[in-house]
């Protein structure tokens, strides 16, 4: 590609075997810090609830933890599942970042819950009740949140600080719904290639197509986001890989699977249906030397017809994900 891309980092903060919750967000902190230096362009951290594989269950406090000990990098959500939450509560917080850190955070949304049926019963007022329909409804309120005050039927309301810069909001998404609801906001949208590799490259043709810059005049930003695991030899990535591998199949039929070494997770049978499942579940990553990686990542970005991709990268020791991580730097000349 002609265009120099930009490369970003999606971190879950997984949680090793040997490792307590508290290492795995130093790891976060370390791995966020090395990402500064080395030139990527955001920082996302996730949220998730009820498990022991992940750690971050908050972003908002993740990032002004991760705000405060970065000089450059942007940092965002990635993202608040939203439906659990009141509009204005999210956009207080993330005004408070950007009056704190500004032009340095991202607000990245989701429709999903992100959970399980226990933790969706807490999150929800002990009822349950998860009503994403109103999801579209709760952008528009986010927009006017994060850029003044509203006039509601209650009365005037602002979600106090008001930045001098309004954070940028990005749907997150795996489908072509969260397409549509980002063109017709004129948000930014992301599409989770990790999550369903099918329908990305036409979800974001789409988005670029009936983006609604509205009367702030926005422009369209989109991004995809995919697993990667690179190393210096392909016998490595490959090691790393298998490790993914059993995660992803584990977490996908609801059983509870540490992040172990690839010497532990090898022993474990497979069946011919889980490997067919290892198999398709590979298109939703990429992994090698960095030559191999570089160039299956320019491809998608073309396909994508995006300059910016975000990676998502699991191991079990922490170096080999910062060393992942370094090689990408290094061969996209970060």
């Amino acid at each position: 590609m002609s265009t120099k891309l930009k490369l970003s980092i999606l971190d879950q903060s997984p949680v090793s075997g040997e490792e307590t919750p508290a290492q795995a967000l130093a790891n976060t902190t370390t791995l966020a810090q090395k990402a500064d230096a080395w030139g990527y362009h955001r920082y996302w951290v996730s949220e998730h609830h009820n498990t022991e594989l992940l750690a971050g269950s908050s972003p908002e406090i993740l990032i002004a933890h991760l705000a405060a000990n970065t000089k450059r990098i942007r940092l965002g959500s990635g993202g608040v599942m939203l439906p659990h939450y009141s509009s204005y509560k999210v956009a207080e917080n993330f005004n408070l970042l950007s009056t704190l850190h500004p032009n340095r955070i991202d607000l990245g949304i989701g429709r999903a819950p992100g959970t399980d049926s226990p933790a969706i019963y807490a999150l929800n007022k002990g009822n349950g009740n998860y009503d994403a329909y109103h999801f579209p409804k709760q952008i528009a309120e986010l927009k006017a949140y994060t850029t003044g005050a509203v006039d509601t039927q209650a009365g005037h309301l602002e979600a106090s600080p008001i930045p001098d810069t309004a954070p940028p909001i990005w749907v997150l998404s795996s489908s072509g719904f969260g397409a549509d609801h980002a063109a017709r906001q004129g948000v930014g949208f992301a599409f989770a290639h990790f999550i369903n590799p099918m329908g990305g490259p036409e979800a974001m043709q789409a988005y670029f197509q009936h983006f609604n810059p509205g009367k702030e005049g926005a422009k369209p930003a989109g991004l995809f986001c995919i697993f990667v695991h690179c190393a210096d030899t392909m016998e490595k990535a490959e090691e790393l890989q298998h490790t993914m591998d059993l995660v992803m199949l584990y977490v996908e039929t609801g059983r509870k699977l540490r992040l172990q070494s690839y010497e532990e997770l090898k022993k474990i049978p497979l069946s011919p249906m889980e490997q067919a499942r290892i198999q398709q579940n590979r298109h939703r990553m990429v992994f090698g030397t960095p030559e191999v990686v570089k160039e299956k990542l320019e491809n998608l970005a073309e396909q994508y017809g995006t300059d910016e991709m975000m990676i998502v990268t699991i191991t079990h020791d922490f170096k080999d994900r910062l060393r992942s991580y370094e090689l990408l730097a290094e061969a996209f000349e970060l």
